[in-house]
């Protein structure tokens, strides 16, 4: 990782979990990292205490909300010059049906776990390839994008559908990307003891019962993936616990 010390990262969803994790992991290691969330106050007080040579930005960002996205990607072309690391985080869910969800519902679940990440990911590229830089795109997925996640009397409406598109979009990029110097990577984590859950109004009982990752372990996994020699591309990351109930 040495070598992206005063580098910028980007990283969507950096409120908590997985994200606010990562966002601390790459402080520590010397990067400039900007966290997007909905929940600024929450980014910056996440990262009270976390000691290293590296700075942290909060901005307050929808991800639904492309005016939102492109309005912080602009000061990071004004303030920091270009992005080299995009950490594609954000995501979320709702415990319902597809036929009792409504059409707003769903069509916001699409917009946050694929169309926010996908402008995230083109206006990363476009600094990236205009300064010449070294580049990587990091999207974080789930196992529901390798396999419909099917829990006996839950659904998750559109979720899983979204997950497949992100991981197509992961090796979209790729193609496109291949003979730059951007590197593109995705990783699949089975259940991470996060938020997620009590946002999307699921009973988190479970979460005590069953085998969870933490997300320090997904953030691991980022690090060994950004840390990997240029030479090497790390595509695909899939981790589950131990044990595992869901497999």
């Amino acid at each position: 990782m040495e070598r992206w010390a005063g580098k910028v990262a980007v990283i969507t969803g950096a409120s908590s979990g997985i994200g606010l994790v990562t966002a601390q992991a790459f402080v520590r290691k010397g990067l400039i990292v900007v966290g997007l969330a909905r929940r600024k106050t929450a980014m910056e007080n996440g990262m009270k205490g976390t000691q290293g040579p590296g700075k942290f930005h909060a901005k307050e960002c929808d991800l639904s909300s492309e005016e939102n996205i492109d309005s912080v990607f602009e000061w990071i072309k004004k303030n920091l010059g270009t992005v080299h690391i995009l950490i594609n985080n954000a995501g979320v869910m709702k415990e319902s049906s597809i036929a009792d969800a409504s059409t707003k519902e769903m069509q916001f679940i699409i917009n946050v776990n694929v169309v926010g990440a996908l402008i995230c990911a083109k206006r990363a590229m476009q600094l990236m390839k205009e300064n010449g830089a070294e580049g990587h795109i990091v999207n974080i997925n789930s196992v529901a994008g390798l396999n419909t996640a099917k829990v006996p009397g839950r659904h998750f409406n559109v979720y899983s559908p979204t997950k497949y598109a992100l991981r197509s979009l992961s090796e979209t990029l790729a193609h496109e990307l291949n003979n730059t110097k951007i590197r593109v990577s995705n990783i699949s984590p089975g259940v991470v003891k996060t938020e997620i859950f009590e946002m999307a109004n699921v009973d988190t009982a479970f979460l005590d019962v069953v085998p969870v990752l933490k997300p320090e372990d997904i953030a691991d996994a980022v690090m060994y993936a950004v840390g990997a020699p240029h030479h090497v591309r790390i595509c695909e990351v899939t981790i589950k616990p131990t044990n595992d109930a869901f497999s």
